[in-house]
């Protein structure tokens, strides 16, 4: 029996992004992302019963500033205290864990999913997710960017405004474009 295109994406396989079930799983998380959106500012950063529904998983005391957007919001794993600055973006077409007690700044983007390199596939839909882990009590700055294929060790700093296209040590911190460690 062939897979279905979610079934490819959870396997780690190409899989045609374009496709009916994708689509409505999307829709779903684009209603929980608003719903939590929405929430009243005295609850801001608390989590909405609706998201964290979808979450893969989320420790006690972790928060997620209003806006937040998700691709699916099942692949994302969050520690207990995570915290996620507003306007963070996480494309979870793979798994995304990250680690308790870890801060993203504002604007923070993590990016699973990479398209095709052959232009006709990559029109037709074909791509790819690559997981993301982040360790725990890591700080990643306001407008990082995080790309798919990476993991990130326990007490690193990723500088604000750099682009991660390679695992990080631990204890590490690293800035730049693309992010490249540097010295306490």
């Amino acid at each position: 029996m062939a897979q279905s295109e979610r079934e490819k994406m959870a396997a780690g396989a190409w899989y045609n992004c374009v496709d009916a079930e994708l689509d409505a799983l999307r829709a779903a998380a684009a209603e929980a992302v608003f719903q939590h959106r929405s929430l009243p500012p005295v609850e801001r950063g608390d989590i909405a019963p609706r998201l964290r529904t979808l979450l893969g998983s989320a420790g006690e005391g972790a928060r997620i500033e209003a806006p937040f957007h998700c691709a699916y919001g099942f692949n994302i794993h969050l520690g207990e205290g995570v915290f996620l600055n507003a306007g963070c973006t996480i494309l979870d077409t793979a798994p995304v864990k990250i680690g308790e007690g870890t801060m993203f700044g504002p604007g923070v983007q993590v990016y699973c999913p990479e398209h095709h390199r052959d232009a006709a596939l990559r029109r037709a839909g074909l791509e790819i997710g690559r997981p993301v882990t982040i360790g725990r009590n890591v700080w990643i700055g306001g407008s990082a960017i995080l790309l798919g294929g990476i993991e990130i060790g326990d007490d690193a700093i990723v500088g604000a405004g750099s682009v991660v296209t390679k695992s990080v040590a631990a204890g590490a911190t690293v800035v730049g474009n693309p992010a490249r460690p540097i010295s306490g």
